[in-house]
């Protein structure tokens, strides 16, 4: 057994602003990243926890043009789709958000679980199996935090078609995406959500979401 690491005062007011100052990147630089880097970020990711061990997460690195196209195709169509559910100023406000990265990050990367995996042998999963899925997000969570780190921004895009960009990228068929994440250097730096910033949706005091029993 070795000791374990004291996380002293410091280091946790350093983990508070990494938690207030981690944004949702839609507005990234063109500049390449080190791919090393990136390959370090994965391997953090991996670090997260997982029902029965079963490490479910499979990143794809989406790197060819065509495939990058049809991922774009996707969201403009699913994007038009969405705004058709909103009327007045909230359509209009709709149509002026900037949601996805997908033209100008310079790293793509679809994550997936594998729902048939053989590792974790079926352990904690026979009654909440989506805890599979859960995990997975529980890793891109810490890839999140890993790129904030170190100045790089990440992007979640979910307004696409998750069967369409499936096909694109040619994976296995048990495997289902989780997310598209787009990677790469912010334009700018906020801490506060930019769709706070812009009038969608507000944060909400933590208190309105606990509940007693």
């Amino acid at each position: 057994m070795t000791n374990a690491p004291v996380f002293d005062q410091t280091f946790a007011n350093t983990f508070e602003q990494l938690l207030v100052w981690r944004r949702d990147v839609r507005r990234f630089k063109t500049d390449p990243l080190d791919p090393q880097t990136v390959k370090h970020l994965i391997e953090l990711a991996c670090l997260a926890p997982s029902v029965g061990n079963a490490q479910p997460w499979r990143f794809v690195s989406v790197m060819d043009k065509d495939r990058r196209a049809l991922v774009r195709r996707s969201f403009e169509r699913c994007n038009h789709d969405a705004l058709m559910d909103f009327r007045g100023e909230q359509a209009k406000l709709y149509a002026s958000l900037k949601l996805s990265g997908l033209d100008d990050a310079p790293v793509h990367i679809a994550v997936f679980c594998d729902r048939e995996t053989r590792l974790g042998h079926g352990l904690g999963r026979k009654t909440m199996s989506e805890t599979l899925d859960y995990s997975v997000v529980a890793s891109i969570h810490n890839l999140w935090l890993a790129a904030r780190m170190v100045g790089i921004g990440v992007g979640w895009v979910s307004i696409i078609d998750p069967e369409e960009v499936t096909k694109a990228l040619d994976v296995p068929e048990t495997w289902h995406l989780v997310a598209y994440l787009c990677v790469g250097y912010p334009v700018e730096e906020h801490d506060q959500p930019e769709l706070a910033r812009l009038g969608w949706q507000q944060r909400e005091a933590p208190e309105s979401f606990i509940l007693a029993r």
